[in-house]
């Protein structure tokens, strides 16, 4: 049984915990379910994003990415932009409008990945989409 249940608008996706980030799982984990708007990314390709502003758990950097698959979730924990949770479904290079970022890799997606293009394309033409991340 997967980890976490992902469901964007109706598209329905499950994940794994990342083993090589405990850190980060047990600083999210009181945080589910997380209840947000998912939308585009400006600068990192085709990925979507979960904004926290302040509100950031204090891990550090942890199993950490710049160019994660599609499906892999990070989760931005630094000072040099806004916490944030990555999402992408297509090709992505982590950035931001100071430059390139590194986030935590925290989760993969292990179910919907056919649904991955069809979030990207409705975040992207139909506006932002509301996303929950919750524990199975």
């Amino acid at each position: 049984m997967p980890d976490l249940h992902i469901t964007v608008g109706d598209l329905r996706f499950s994940a794994d915990w990342e083993d090589a980030a405990p850190r980060t799982r047990a600083a999210l984990e009181p945080w589910l379910p997380i209840r947000s708007r998912l939308i585009h990314c400006k600068w990192s390709g085709e990925s979507t994003w979960i904004p926290f502003g302040d509100r950031r758990p204090e891990v550090g950097y942890e199993n950490h990415n710049a160019h994660p698959a599609p499906g892999q979730l990070l989760i931005y924990t630094g000072y040099i932009s806004e916490c944030e949770i990555l999402f992408p479904y297509g090709a992505c290079s982590f950035s931001s409008r100071v430059g390139p970022l590194a986030g935590n890799h925290f989760a993969t997606i292990v179910g919907g990945h056919e649904h991955l293009a069809e979030m990207g394309r409705r975040v992207l033409w139909e506006g932002a989409q509301e996303i929950e991340i919750s524990a199975t």
